[in-house]
């Protein structure tokens, strides 16, 4: 006697197969470190990647400038600590342009610019501009150390002349403006007052040094008696003020 049974058959699944252009996709996708690879518009760029993007470790060399940025990468981006370099033409040879910190391509943080081999800036950046606190050798050999807003000295700083006068105090877009002093050590006087856009408009000239200055005055500046010096400045401040 035959018992027919009921075999359960298995359920049909859908094929695991990768189809070809996933297997492309997903071979032309770069990720973690990568020798040199060059892009559609002549740069190359060895370093690691996340997503197709340049993140991490790298290195790029810019095939119109001749430019080479080595360091930081975020989210293909120059972010983190680079060193930006050029080529020179005559001899090859690579000359550090600007070393530091980098967020979104632009300098931003702490970092040191070198215009040529005489002329740099070490300091903060903000956006591609200086901005925070920072020390600037110029070609003349004059000296700034101070606050910086948009490329200008801006806020408290300190202005070395290559002569060996100084400006200590307040600077704005660039130039002198507010209460300050400016020391005369070539003639041993000292100039304590208020400057607006670059022009002493108020203060008080006087001996400062003059036995050690190199071309003292022939004869010493004699002695301004005011009974509160102080609030005469301060007050000539608050006009200058009320006129801005």
């Amino acid at each position: 006697m035959f018992i027919n049974r009921l075999v359960p058959m298995p359920f049909l699944k859908a094929s695991g197969k990768t189809t070809i252009n996933t297997l492309l996709d997903r071979m032309s996708q770069k990720n973690g470190l990568r020798h040199t690879i060059y892009l559609s518009n002549g740069d190359k760029y060895t370093g690691e990647w996340l997503n197709d993007m340049k993140h991490g470790k790298g290195t790029e060399v810019y095939k119109k400038t001749g430019a080479i940025y080595d360091g930081d990468w975020k989210h293909g981006k120059r972010n983190g600590f680079g060193t930006f370099s050029v080529e020179q033409l005559a001899s090859k040879d690579l000359k550090k342009i600007y070393s530091g910190e980098w967020k979104d391509n632009k300098k931003d943080g702490y970092g040191t610019y070198f215009y040529s081999d005489s002329v740099y800036y070490e300091g903060e950046w903000s956006k591609d501009k200086r901005s925070g606190w920072g020390r600037m050798y110029y070609e003349n050999g004059d000296i700034y150390e101070g606050e910086w807003k948009q490329d200008n000295h801006h806020g408290q700083g300190i202005l070395w002349l290559a002569n060996g006068n100084r400006y200590e105090g307040s600077w704005k877009d660039g130039k002198k403006h507010g209460p300050g002093k400016f020391f005369f050590l070539n003639k041993g006087q000292l100039h304590d007052g208020v400057w607006a856009e670059d022009v002493a408009k108020y203060g008080t000239l006087t001996d400062s040094g003059r036995s050690e200055a190199s071309d003292p005055t022939t004869y010493p500046i004699p002695k301004v008696y005011l009974e509160d010096v102080h609030s005469v400045l301060m007050e000539a401040q608050s006009c200058l003020k009320a006129r801005e």
